[in-house]
């Protein structure tokens, strides 16, 4: 047997390299503009496409029949996307508005939980802009919250999708209705995420073998995923997502929009730049909530939060006297608390977000010099040792490795 014994082989194979044409085509755009032409930048560039490159084919083709659901690891400590946030697990599920769903598991203790259905992804959004690249752009249509959940003394629970109304843990969907996203949010290092199951109902056989029809379908999805992803990140952000290049090191006003509010969220992204002498004072009230900082890369993926302190949360940040906090972006230690790593990068993405109680704060940044950051900071602000930042890291690894089970 050879090629051109089956009626398939063309179509599979003509599928095939226009899919490896697009990811060339992707590669080609580690090289744009907004990232910087030095080692590290460009390698992380490709190492965000061959993270991704590794969940292509699980979105476009193990995890794509809404007949068999299943849920999908979004993004984790080797595989960031979508401005993604440290402190946060993402999972999507495949799902369409004709069947019914049930998803069973573990509440677990993150602080914030939310499940959506997520709608169709429209022509364009609200303000004319066309939306961000699958698998986002999709619009929510119901959710639920942790502390809606019906929860039992085992902190088990079960929730419905889909069909009519069965108890209090239910969510609707529409004709146009196509995934579930799951989000968790945690603050203290010792949280212990959900674990979760989605079945449809009404199962009644096993999952049919793809079709070469099937696969050429796969590899369209996965290679217009692909290069759209480089595409659009950040440059998305820098057209419609409130990200100003040309005024780096400032936060815009947080959005709140209604999308923002039915995901539970409130966010402010900032480009900075930072010369190798120079830090970034950020500096907000505290305030009630969980909110959540997050340093990312060019195209604004996290930056390595399992060994790193590149974010952080209400419970690990220290308060100065006068009430507020205050971050210190900077390449090296500055021997402060809340501290967060560049990685040595000379650009990237700094991201806010406020959930659950009280509201989003106004965000104030001060670019000095390192050798000035003393004289900048308050006389009492909280000073760290090599030792107490060696601990700083090793519970912040065992946290997320109790996130991700790894």
């Amino acid at each position: 047997m050879a090629f051109g014994d089956s009626a398939d082989d063309e179509p599979l194979a003509a599928a095939w390299k226009s899919f490896c044409a697009r990811l060339t085509a992707a590669g080609d755009r580690a090289f744009k503009d907004c990232n910087p032409a030095n080692p590290i930048q460009r390698a992380d560039a490709f190492r965000f496409l061959t993270q991704n490159l590794g969940q292509a084919f699980d979105l476009a083709l193990e995890t794509r029949d809404t007949r068999f659901p299943l849920i999908h690891a979004f993004c984790t400590p080797t595989r960031k996307l979508g401005g993604d946030c440290a402190d946060f697990t993402y999972h999507q599920a495949w799902i369409d508005g004709r069947s019914m769903y049930r998803v069973t598991g573990d509440r677990g203790s993150a602080r914030f939980f939310n499940i959506t259905v997520q709608g169709p992804r429209p022509e364009a959004m609200a303000n004319g802009a066309r939306p961000l690249h699958d698998p986002f752009g999709d619009v929510p249509e119901a959710n639920l919250f942790g502390h809606q959940l019906h929860i039992g003394r085992d902190g088990r629970f079960e929730l419905y999708v889909g069909g009519p109304r069965r108890g209090p843990n239910w969510l609707p969907t529409r004709n146009g209705s196509r995934k579930l996203f799951i989000r968790q949010g945690f603050d203290a290092w010792d949280e212990r995420p959900a674990t979760l199951h989605v079945e449809r109902i009404d199962m009644d056989g096993p999952r049919p073998m793809p079709t070469p029809a099937t696969m050429i379908d796969a590899m369209e999805w996965a290679g217009s995923f692909l290069t759209a992803m480089m595409d659009d990140w950040p440059d998305w952000s820098f057209s419609n997502g409130g990200v100003d290049p040309a005024l780096p090191n400032r936060f815009p006003a947080v959005a709140d929009t209604g999308e923002d509010r039915k995901r539970g969220r409130a966010v402010a992204a900032m480009h900075w730049r930072l010369a190798p002498h120079e830090a970034l004072i950020v500096t907000f009230d505290a305030h009630d909530g969980l909110w959540m900082v997050t340093n990312g890369g060019v195209f604004m993926n996290s930056m390595d939060y399992l060994y790193r302190p590149v974010s952080i949360t209400p419970s690990r940040a220290r308060i100065d006297g006068d009430g507020r906090v205050r971050l210190i972006l900077a390449h090296e230690d500055p021997g402060y608390a809340n501290w967060i790593d560049t990685q040595r990068f000379e650009r990237g993405h700094l991201t806010y977000r406020h959930m659950l109680e009280g509201a989003p704060v106004r965000l104030e940044t001060q670019l000095v010099d390192r050798a000035q950051l003393a004289a900048a900071l308050p006389r009492a602000s909280a000073t760290v040792t090599p030792e107490e930042r060696l601990g700083e890291l090793r519970a912040r690894f065992a946290g997320i490795c109790r996130r991700y089970n790894l």
